[in-house]
Order: structure tokens, then C-alpha cells, then sequence
């Protein structure tokens, strides 16, 4: 079994502040992506749930590409949504990115540890090349 990293270095928080985990771990074919807020140089952009929504999915989607990945390959999600009346706006948005075929997903609401509207996580598979 072969366990990559990715961006186990480069993972940073509010304020550049050093996270202790790696953006992404690949094993086996399996992409495991840390959840993504919409972040954008340490910080929380403004906005509210459809630009902060955006911009988690394209970060989490950056992530996948960085790993050789794509959105078609995503068969899991997680969201965390800090405010209920956030669902409706916050599907638009997701079907924006996977309406084609869509993955399994989750969603709860739950308070956020940052000050940001919505976190999102996912697991995506390749069949790993020989």
C-alpha cells in the first residue's frame, strides 16, 4: 500500500498560521480531501453562503487537481452548513459543480471553529495506474 501526502507542508490558516494535516492523502486510488472553507491567502472572503460556497468548492476542486483528479471522480461528500436556511442556496451551488453526477453526500449543520458559512470534504477514486 502506498500512502502520498498532499500539501502536508503547505497547509496554512487564518493568519498563515501552520495546520497540522495534509490537504489531501491519497491511498490505493482513494483521495481523501481535508474539508475546505472559502479561504483565499489565510483568510475567510467576504460574502455569504453562495460566494463563500464557490469558493470551498473551487478550492476543494483545486485540491483534486493537484492530485490528478477531477469532479466526475468524486463519489463522496461532506458539508457542514452553519446556518440552516443555507441548504437551498448552498444545492444550487453543488449542482453548479456536480449536477451532471452528482456524488453521495451528507449535510448537517453545525457551528464552524472559523468564521465562515460552509465546509465541505469528499472522497474521490482512480483506478491506480500500474
Amino acid at each position: 500500500m502506498t500512502i502520498q501526502r498532499i500539501g502536508s507542508q503547505g497547509s496554512k490558516g487564518a493568519g498563515g498560521q501552520h495546520l497540522p494535516f495534509s490537504r489531501a492523502v491519497l491511498v490505493n486510488g482513494w483521495l481523501h480531501v481535508s474539508g475546505q472553507v472559502a479561504m483565499e491567502k489565510g483568510e475567510v472572503i467576504e460574502g455569504g453562503i453562495v460566494a463563500q460556497s464557490h469558493k470551498a468548492i473551487q478550492n476543494l476542486l483545486a485540491i483534486l487537481a493537484e492530485a490528478g483528479f477531477e469532479a466526475g471522480d468524486v463519489i463522496r461528500c461532506g458539508v457542514w452548513l452553519d446556518d440552516p436556511r443555507d441548504f437551498s442556496s448552498f444545492n444550487k451551488v453543488f449542482a453548479e459543480y456536480f449536477g451532471a453526477a452528482p456524488p453521495a453526500r451528507s449535510c448537517v449543520v453545525s457551528s464552524m471553529v472559523i468564521d465562515c458559512k460552509v465546509e465541505i470534504d469528499c472522497i474521490a477514486y482512480r483506478q491506480p495506474k500500474d
